[in-house]
C-alpha cells in the first residue's frame, strides 16, 4: 500500500514539473490595423512561442469584442471606443500596453464631395462597423459638417467586405468609414478621402492592449515580456521596413510596399510615450493609465 501511495505522489510531482508554468496559453485577438502589425511580426518570427502567447487574427473590431466577451480571448487590442463598450461588463478592464495614435489612419471616404452631401436632399448610404470607433468618427463628421438633418441608410459591415465596394456599382451618395490599410483598396475602387484624424477631424484615437486587472496580475511577467517584444518589433520596423513588410504582408490586404510605407505615415507610435502631456490627454479622454507597462 505504501509503495502505491509513493508511486502516486511521484506521478503527481512529475506531471506538475512537466506542465507549463502558466495556467493556459494567453490568447490575444487583433485586427489587421497597421498599428497592430508588431504583434503579427513577433508571431511570425516565433518570438511568442516561448511566452505561451497566441495572437488571433479577426476581421473586424466588433468581432474582436465578441471574441473577448465569449471568453475565447484573454486580451484584445483596440481603441478607447472598445474599452468604453467593454468596461461596463468588465469594470477592472484597463490598457496595459500602448501601440499607436491615429494621425490620419482613420478616415471618412465617399463617392462624392462634402459640398454635394450638404446640398443633396437624397438619403445617404453609410458603410461602417457600427459597434466600433467607426461610429464615433461618423458622428463627429456629420456634426462637424452639419449633416445631422440628412437621412442615412446604415450598412453594418466589416472592413473586409467594405473594401470590396466599388463606385462603379454604387448609384447613391455614399460614405465609407474605414481605416488603413483598407483605404488603399477603396481608393483603387474610386472612393476619395474626405476627412481623417489628421485632416478635418480632431478625435484623439489611441490603440492599446486591454485586459482585466486579474488577468494582468496572473500573467504579468508574460505581458512584460510581450511589451519588450513589441518594442523590439517596432525598432525592427524602423530599421528595415521592407523586411518587416514581407513578414506581416500575409496578414494584410493586398497592398504594395509603397502603400504600406504610406500607411505608416498615418499613425504615430506611442509604445514608449510617457510624457506628462500625453498622460494628461489620456486622462482627459477617460483612459486609465495606472496599468500601463
Amino acid at each position: 500500500m505504501l509503495v502505491k501511495v509513493c508511486f502516486s505522489v511521484f506521478i503527481v510531482l512529475f506531471l506538475a514539473s512537466c506542465s507549463s508554468p502558466h495556467e493556459h496559453k494567453l490568447k490575444i485577438s487583433a485586427t489587421t490595423w497597421i498599428g497592430y502589425t508588431p504583434l503579427f511580426y513577433a508571431k511570425e518570427k516565433g518570438w511568442l512561442k516561448p511566452l505561451d502567447i497566441k495572437v488571433l487574427k479577426v476581421s473586424s473590431l466588433s468581432e474582436n469584442m465578441h471574441l473577448y466577451e465569449a471568453g475565447n480571448a484573454d486580451a484584445f487590442v483596440g481603441t478607447q471606443y472598445e474599452y468604453e463598450a467593454m468596461k461596463k461588463a468588465e469594470p477592472t478592464l484597463m490598457p496595459i500596453m500602448m501601440f499607436d495614435r491615429s494621425n490620419g489612419g482613420d478616415m471618412v471616404m465617399s463617392n462624392t464631395s462634402i459640398t454635394e452631401l450638404q446640398k443633396s436632399s437624397e438619403s445617404i448610404d453609410v458603410y461602417l462597423e457600427l459597434d466600433s470607433i467607426n461610429r464615433t468618427l461618423f458622428d463627429d463628421f456629420i456634426k462637424r459638417y452639419k449633416l445631422e438633418d440628412k437621412k442615412f441608410n446604415y450598412f453594418n459591415k466589416n472592413q473586409a467586405y467594405i473594401a470590396t465596394l466599388n463606385t462603379k456599382n454604387i448609384k447613391n451618395n455614399s460614405l465609407v468609414i474605414t481605416y488603413i490599410p483598407y483605404n488603399s483598396e477603396l481608393e483603387k475602387n474610386g472612393f476619395k478621402e474626405l476627412v481623417s484624424t489628421k485632416d478635418g477631424l480632431e478625435l484623439f484615437v489611441v490603440d492599446a492592449l486591454f485586459v482585466r486587472k486579474e488577468m494582468l496580475l496572473e500573467h504579468k511577467q508574460q505581458f512584460i515580456a510581450l511589451k519588450k517584444l513589441v518594442d523590439k518589433a517596432i525598432i525592427k520596423l524602423k530599421e528595415d521596413p521592407y523586411e518587416f513588410y514581407t513578414v506581416v504582408k500575409p496578414y494584410m490586404t493586398d497592398i504594395s510596399y509603397e502603400e504600406f510605407q504610406h500607411s505608416l505615415e498615418d499613425i504615430i507610435w506611442i509604445n514608449t510615450e510617457k510624457s506628462p502631456k500625453f498622460m494628461q490627454r489620456m486622462k482627459t479622454a477617460g483612459i486609465p493609465i495606472e496599468g500601463l507597462i
